[in-house]
C-alpha cells in the first residue's frame, strides 16, 4: 500500500524528539496534508468538468484569439497598426481553476511581465474591464498599439508583445485609466510609478543556510531579532540611503558582532511614501526602488545568509496604498478592496482594507508571501497589523462598521486567510517564522489552526511590553505599588509563543527614546535601561529590539536621518551597546535561556514578592533540566548587601552577568565573580546564597 500523505511528508521533515519540534513536525504535517487534499479536489472537479462537456466557457467560443492564445503584437510603433498571430497561452485550464479557487501558488509566475525570446509576456486580472493594454517605452506609450485578450472567463487579459525587453517601463491601460502592474517585479523611482520589465539573473550560494533552517524548529532555538528600518540605519555623506549591497556590507558585520540572530526589516515592499514607514504599499512583488535593483536585495539577504543571519520581513496584508495609479478600484471597480467604507476603508491610516472574502485577493496575498520566500529567501515574517484584520470594528465607532454573518464583529474572511497563509508557508517552507503582531486577547495566536489557532508560530507579547516599560517609567519610589506589572506577564506566558518587543512603535511619536522612558537623572536613566535588557533577555520569550536603541540613544527615531553613531564616543553609550552583545551572546550559550521558552517547565519563581524592595529573582532552567540560570533584579537606587537568595544546589555560582559592571559603565557594585551557597534553606529551594544586588540592576547566577 502507498504511503499517506502524512507518511510522505513525515519522511521530508528533520526528526527532533523534543515537545515542541514533534508539535511544530504534526502542524506541518496536518497543513501540508490538507493543502495536499485541497489540490486534489480541485483537479478532480476539473476533470469531472472536462469529461462532462462543462470546461469550456461558452464565450470562448466566440473569440478566436482566445481560443488560440493570447495577442501578439509587434514592438515596433505605428499609431492605430497592430499585428497578431497565434501564441500558446501562458494559463491553462489548471491555472484558471487555481487561480480562481485562490490556490495559484506561483501566481507571480503567470501574471505579470515575463521575457521570451524578443519579446515579452504581459498578463493582468482585470475582470470588469471592456478594454485592457499595455502600454510603455516599446510602443510610445499608446493605448492603441498592443490590447490584450481576455483569457477564457477568467477575468484575466494577456498578449505578448514584439520587441519588449528587459529594463522597458510599462503600466496596463483600461479603459482609459494607466495603472502599474499588480505583479511587477521592480518599479521606478518616486514620484514616477510606472512599473519595470525585470529578470533576475542572481546566483545564490546560501544552499547551505536554507537546509540548516529547514532542519530546526524555531520554537526550541534562540532567537533574538534586530529591528531593522533599512534607509535609516546609516547613510551616506550626502543624506542619501545606502544601497541594498553597501547595508549588507556594514550591518552584518555590525549585527554578528553583537550577536543577533536575525534582522527583521520594516517593510521592503515597494511604497512611493517614505513617512509611512513601508507600511503603505503600492507594489507587493518588487522591493522599494529607492536602494536598488531586485537582485540587489538578493544580495542582501544572501550576505546576511553567509554571516548566519537570518532575515524576517516585515508583510501588511491588511490594507494597501490608495495611490490611483496602483490596485486601488484597479479594473473601475473595487477590485481588491470592499466596495462598503465601512469595510474597505481604515479610518487610521487613510488606506484601503484588502478584500480577503474574494478567492482571487486571497491569491493575490498568499502567492506573494511564497514569492518572497522562494524568489528572495526569506526566513520569514512579521505580519502587520493582525489584530486590525480580526476585528470588523476596530477603530471604529457604533454605525462605522458592519457584522459578520453571525452578527458578531469578528471577520471571519480574515480569519480563514489567516489561517491559510499560516498553513501555506509552514507546510511549503519548514523552518521560517511567522509571528503576529496582535495586541489583542484573540485566543491561539500561536496555536496549531488544528486545534483551533490561527497557526502563526510567534505571537508579539505587547503586554509584557506595555507593563516592562510602565513599570521602568516609574520613578523607584513608587515601584513597589506598581510590582505586579513585572509579575503579570508570567501569569500568562505559556498562552502563547511570545516575543518580547522593544519596537519601532515604541520610539516615535512623542513617546520618547529608550532612554528617556527611563526615569532619573542621566546616570540612572542608562542603568535603569540596562536592567531592562538584562530583566528581558532573562524572560521567557524570544528577543526583538529596534535599531539604535543598543545605543541608548536620547532622541526618538527619526525616519528621514540615521542612526546616532556618534555616541559610540561616549563610555557610557557604548557601554550599552557591550551590554547587548554580551546578553546576546550569554543568551545564545546558555540553553535554559531558550529550549524552553514556552511552558512553565523552564521558569520558576525565586522571589516574586519583594515589593518593599523592589527586588524579583526567578530561575531558567534548560530542558533536562541539568542547567540553571538564575536572574536577579534589584530595581531600587540603592544596593543591597547580603541579599539572601535560594538556590538549587551547593557550591559556587558564578557572577555570569552584572549590568552594573564598570564595562557597562556601571559603578561595578558586585560580588567578585561568584557567591557560594549553602545549606540553609530559603525560597523553597534547599540551598540559598548572600548575594550583593547592585543599585538599579540585574544580576544572572549560574552553578560554577
Amino acid at each position: 500500500m502507498g504511503a499517506t500523505c502524512a507518511q510522505r511528508v513525515s519522511r521530508r521533515l528533520p526528526q527532533d524528539d523534543r515537545p515542541d519540534a514533534r508539535a511544530c513536525r504534526a502542524r506541518t504535517r496536518q497543513a501540508a496534508c490538507r493543502l495536499r487534499a485541497r489540490e486534489g479536489g480541485l483537479r478532480a472537479a476539473l476533470r469531472a468538468e472536462q469529461s462532462a462537456g462543462l470546461g469550456e466557457n461558452p464565450g470562448r467560443r466566440h473569440r478566436a484569439n482566445a481560443r488560440r492564445g493570447p495577442r501578439h503584437v509587434t514592438g515596433s510603433h505605428v499609431p492605430g497598426e497592430q499585428t497578431t498571430q497565434a501564441r500558446a497561452s501562458a494559463f491553462g485550464e489548471l491555472d484558471i481553476w487555481l487561480a480562481r479557487a485562490g490556490r495559484h501558488e506561483q501566481l507571480y509566475a503567470k501574471l505579470g511581465a515575463h521575457p521570451l525570446d524578443g519579446g515579452v509576456r504581459f498578463a493582468v486580472w482585470a475582470p470588469n474591464a471592456s478594454y485592457v493594454s499595455v502600454v510603455g517605452d516599446f510602443n510610445g506609450w499608446d493605448s492603441a498599439a498592443a490590447a490584450l485578450e481576455p483569457v477564457a472567463d477568467s477575468g484575466i487579459w494577456e498578449g505578448v508583445v514584439d520587441g519588449a525587453r528587459v529594463g522597458q517601463r510599462y503600466k496596463f491601460h483600461l479603459d482609459g485609466r494607466e495603472k502599474a502592474d499588480p505583479m511587477a517585479f521592480e518599479t521606478e523611482l518616486p514620484p514616477q510609478s510606472a512599473s519595470i520589465v525585470f529578470e533576475s539573473h542572481y546566483e545564490w550560494a546560501d544552499a547551505e543556510w536554507i537546509a540548516q533552517r529547514q532542519a530546526q524548529e524555531q520554537l526550541g532555538q534562540p532567537v533574538s531579532i534586530y529591528e531593522v528600518h533599512a534607509p535609516s540605519w546609516r547613510r551616506r555623506p550626502d543624506g542619501q540611503s545606502l544601497g541594498w549591497r553597501e547595508l549588507a556590507n556594514q550591518l552584518a558585520p555590525y549585527v554578528r558582532d553583537l550577536g543577533f540572530t536575525h534582522v527583521e526589516l520594516l517593510p521592503v515592499m515597494h511604497h512611493p511614501f517614505s513617512g509611512s514607514w513601508g507600511y503603505q504599499l503600492t507594489g507587493f512583488y518588487a522591493p522599494v526602488s529607492t536602494m536598488g535593483p531586485p537582485d540587489d536585495f538578493r544580495y542582501f539577504v544572501d550576505h546576511m545568509h553567509a554571516n548566519g543571519i537570518g532575515v524576517i520581513l516585515d508583510w501588511v496584508p491588511a490594507h494597501f496604498a490608495t495611490d490611483p495609479w496602483a490596485l486601488a478600484r484597479f479594473d473601475g471597480t473595487a477590485l481588491y478592496e470592499h466596495d462598503d467604507p465601512r469595510r474597505g476603508e481604515h479610518p487610521d491610516w487613510g488606506t484601503y482594507v484588502f478584500n480577503l472574502g474574494r478567492s482571487e485577493v486571497q491569491n493575490f496575498l498568499l502567492a506573494n508571501a511564497l514569492f518572497w520566500l522562494r524568489e528572495y529567501h526569506a526566513d520569514g515574517f512579521r505580519v502587520d497589523a493582525v489584530a486590525s484584520m480580526l476585528y470588523l470594528d476596530y477603530s471604529r465607532k457604533q454605525g462605522e462598521w458592519v457584522p459578520n454573518a453571525f452578527g458578531g464583529r469578528e471577520d471571519l474572511d480574515a480569519v480563514a486567510f489567516l489561517k491559510e497563509f499560516n498553513e501555506l508557508v509552514h507546510a511549503r517552507e519548514p523552518g521560517v517564522i511567522s509571528a503576529a503582531e496582535e495586541s489583542t486577547a484573540w485566543p491561539g495566536v500561536s496555536r496549531p489552526t488544528y486545534v483551533g489557532g490561527l497557526g502563526f508560530g510567534f505571537k508579539w507579547n505587547m503586554g509584557w511590553m506595555h507593563d516592562t516599560l510602565g513599570y521602568f517609567a516609574r520613578d523607584p519610589i513608587h515601584r513597589s505599588h506598581h510590582h505586579h506589572e513585572l509579575t503579570f506577564s508570567l501569569v500568562y506566558a505559556w498562552n502563547e509563543n511570545f516575543i518580547l518587543p522593544l519596537s519601532h512603535d515604541e520610539v516615535v511619536h512623542g513617546k520618547g527614546s529608550m532612554l528617556t522612558k527611563m526615569p532619573g537623572n542621566r546616570w540612572q536613566q542608562l542603568a535603569n535601561l540596562r536592567a531592562l535588557y538584562g530583566y528581558m533577555w532573562a524572560h521567557p520569550g524570544k528577543k526583538l529590539l529596534f535599531m539604535g536603541c543598543e545605543l541608548a540613544t536620547p532622541w526618538e527615531w527619526a525616519n528621514e536621518g540615521e542612526l546616532p553613531w556618534s555616541l559610540l564616543e561616549h563610555a557610557e553609550h557604548a557601554g550599552v551597546r557591550d551590554l547587548v552583545r554580551e546578553l546576546n551572546a550569554v543568551y545564545r550559550s546558555e540553553p535554559a535561556l531558550w529550549e524552553v521558552d514556552f511552558s512553565h517547565e523552564g521558569f520558576e519563581w525565586l522571589e516574586p514578592n519583594d515589593a518593599a524592595n523592589n527586588v524579583l529573582a526567578f530561575m531558567r532552567l534548560s530542558k533536562d533540566r541539568a542547567r540553571e540560570l538564575v536572574c536577579i533584579a534589584n530595581l531600587a537606587p540603592t544596593p543591597r548587601e547580603r541579599y539572601r537568595i535560594g538556590l538549587p544546589r551547593d557550591g559556587a555560582w558564578t557572577e555570569l552577568l552584572n549590568t552594573d559592571s564598570t564595562y557597562y559603565g556601571g559603578t561595578g557594585v558586585g560580588n567578585l565573580g561568584e557567591v557560594h551557597a549553602e545549606r540553609i534553606r530559603s525560597h523553597e529551594q534547599p540551598f540559598s546564597a548572600e548575594v550583593t544586588l547592585p543599585p538599579l540592576g540585574v544580576v544572572w547566577l549560574r552553578r560554577a
